[in-house]
């Protein structure tokens, strides 16, 4: 029984306050390489991360991101890498497979002691004159969609507590 995957499940949690320090390349190896492995429909694999670390061009991606939700803040709380996941929406399970990506990225980040959080919208920003400009300029084609973006950075203070789980989570028949 792997019981280190069972607890880093339980234990990681969604971080919204970064070090400005950036990651180190061995981190971000770890992380992207458990992306690869997620899990997809057939074994399609129809998943692409596009990984930023520029720090012009994630402050350009927050307030894309910004501007679907119609805020002023930064969705992406400051964290020094993105990684945006796409998926070819030619395979039937293209949400689902993208979404088994940055699962992956999530816990992987918690266990090579980096904070992480799933940030949403990413879809919307891609579907705009503006998103797809970038998709073109780094080699994305358009039968791609975003799925999530998953940033990255050391945790600027002590993991969130963890909310009580629902009673009628599980539903046994």
């Amino acid at each position: 029984m792997k019981l280190e995957t069972l607890m880093s499940i339980k234990e990681r949690r969604s971080v919204r306050s970064y070090r400005k320090e950036q990651i180190s390349k061995e981190e971000l190896d770890a992380v992207l390489e458990a992306g690869t492995y997620a899990a997809s429909g057939m074994g399609r694999q129809p998943a692409k991360m596009v990984v930023i670390q520029e720090p012009e061009l994630i402050a350009k991606l927050s307030k894309m991101n910004g501007a679907v939700m119609g805020a002023d803040s930064d969705p992406f709380y400051g964290a020094p890498t993105v990684v945006i996941v796409f998926a070819d929406t030619n395979a039937g399970t293209w949400l689902q497979d993208g979404s088994l990506v940055m699962g992956n990225l999530m816990l992987a980040a918690y266990a090579v002691g980096l904070g992480s959080c799933w940030i949403n919208r990413a879809k919307e920003m891609f579907e705009s004159a503006e998103g797809k400009a970038l998709m073109k300029e780094w080699g994305i084609a358009d039968t791609y969609a975003g799925v999530a973006c998953c940033i990255l950075g050391y945790a600027d203070g002590p993991l969130p507590e963890a909310k009580p789980r629902k009673n009628d989570y599980i539903v046994r028949v």
